[in-house]
Order: C-alpha cells, then structure tokens, then sequence
C-alpha cells in the first residue's frame, strides 16, 4: 500500500517505519500523506495498543523535502503556502500528538527540523547513542523554527533557545538530560530496546491507556500548549513573506542543504 512507509505487526504493536534512506528520510509530501494514512490505519486496528515511529537507514529524518518544495511549491501565493502547510505540517502533527494510543518515537543519527518536530509529537522516546537533534531553521533559512513549535514544550525553554537560537545540536545525552528523551541506548539495540518498551506499555489495558493519555495531554492544554503551537503557526506564514527569507529563495536553497547535508553525511 506504501512506497515511503512500512507498517511491521508485532503482538500489540505496530511499528511505522519510514523508508526513504537515500534521502535520509526527508519527508515528501508523499511520505507524509502516508505517514498520516499508517497512524489512521493503526488507530482504527483494534489488535494495536501501541504505536512506533522508527526511520530505516542511519538517520531519522532530514526534514522536510526542500527541494521537492522548491520545485513543486516555490511559487505558491500566501494562501496556496498556508493551505498546504497546515494540512500537512501542522495537523498531520497534531494527529500524531492526539492519536488514542501511546506513541513512542525510535530515533537514530539526525533528527532534524520536521524530524525533530514529527519525532516529538509521540509521547515517548527512545534514540540511539548517535541521536542527535537540532532545528536550525532560523539560521539556513532565515524562517521561525519549523511550523510545530513543539520545543519548549519538550525540551524547557532555555534550552529550546539555546538551541534554536544558535542552530546548534542537541546530543542524544543532552536528551536525556533535558527529559525529551526516555532512554539513550547502543546503536545495535535501538530496535529491540524501542519494541521493549512499547510492549511493557501495551500490558496495560487500551481504555485506561487512552484516558490517561487524554487527561496528560490536557495538562498541557491547560498551561495553553493547543494555543501557543496554532499561534506559531501563523508566526511561521509570516516569517516565509520577510526580505530576510526571500533572500535566501533568491540566493538559492542548495548552500543551506548542502551545508546541512554534509553535516548528517
């Protein structure tokens, strides 16, 4: 059914694998509308109670597919921009951050700009000893951060500007030591250390699991989380219309890759 996903069955888990390596997992539109067509289908599979987000190859994911924007999308108006970007960058998300079962992100190598958003959507994470995490999006593309402004929320607020405000990284020990991260474990042991949590998890019954994931979820709501992540979003439009973004389009997107690129190589 998927060219860019796999879905892997194990008991009560169901494990969702990004499969675009070549491109360290960059995420096409493709890719995310079957991202967002595989947490459907697992949400509605009554066999699932728990769900993985994990990525083949050495890295998690790039980010979003710039290139594939450039070409498909550099000419769209404002509104064109907005409806493309909130359906598949922002409530994609969401969907993830709301979907009924416990999710638990699996991560390894670079987990970068929309990696890093989509990642933080799950409610749990276990990244390899290679992990490492940055959105560097204000300093390549001179844009607010990626459309999620999950960090603060994940990662305290300091340290979210710390680490966007210099475009640096964030090891997988520094994850852990913020708490965006549950486990830090070898490389060779990510699978089967990710798929040992979820199926501790999943010895839980599915109708507690989902209430008490709704009423943490709230938590946040009740300190403004919905409303702060839908205010940065239109924060996010804007910063696509300034001069200091368009000189980057007119400059030509291929320095900022390639300078990411050789640094996830």
């Amino acid at each position: 059914m998927y060219e860019f996903v796999e879905i892997e069955r194990v008991d009560a888990v169901g494990r969702i694998w990004l499969n675009r390596p070549d491109a360290r997992n960059a995420q096409n539109s493709a890719m995310l509308d079957e991202l967002d067509a595989a947490f459907r289908e697992l949400k509605e599979d009554a066999g699932v109670r728990v769900i993985i987000l994990a990525a083949r190859g050495p890295h998690f994911s790039a980010g979003h597919d710039l290139r594939e924007g450039a070409a498909r999308r550099g000419d769209f108006s404002v509104e064109e921009r907005w409806v493309f970007e909130e359906k598949r960058y922002f409530e994609y998300s969401m969907n993830i951050w709301d979907c009924p079962k416990p999710t638990i992100a699996q991560v390894q190598g670079g987990c970068i700009a929309a990696g890093f958003m989509v990642a933080n959507m799950c409610d749990l994470m276990v990244a390899s000893e290679s992990a490492y995490f940055s959105d560097p999006v204000c300093h390549t593309l001179s844009a607010a951060a990626v459309e999620v402004l999950i960090h603060p929320w994940v990662l305290g607020l300091r340290k979210a500007k710390e680490m966007l405000f210099t475009g640096g990284r964030l090891t997988a020990a520094e994850a852990l030591a913020a708490g965006m991260a549950n486990k830090v474990v070898p490389d060779a042991e990510l699978a089967d250390a990710t798929m040992a949590l979820a199926q501790q998890v999943a010895k839980a019954k599915p109708f507690a699991l989902q209430l008490t994931k709704r009423s943490l979820n709230r938590s946040f709501d009740a300190q403004g989380f919905r409303n702060a992540l839908n205010a940065h979003f239109d924060t996010h439009q804007l910063s696509h219309r300034t001069e200091e973004y368009m000189a980057v389009r007119r400059a030509g997107l291929d320095g900022a890759l390639r300078k990411e690129a050789d640094k996830t190589a």
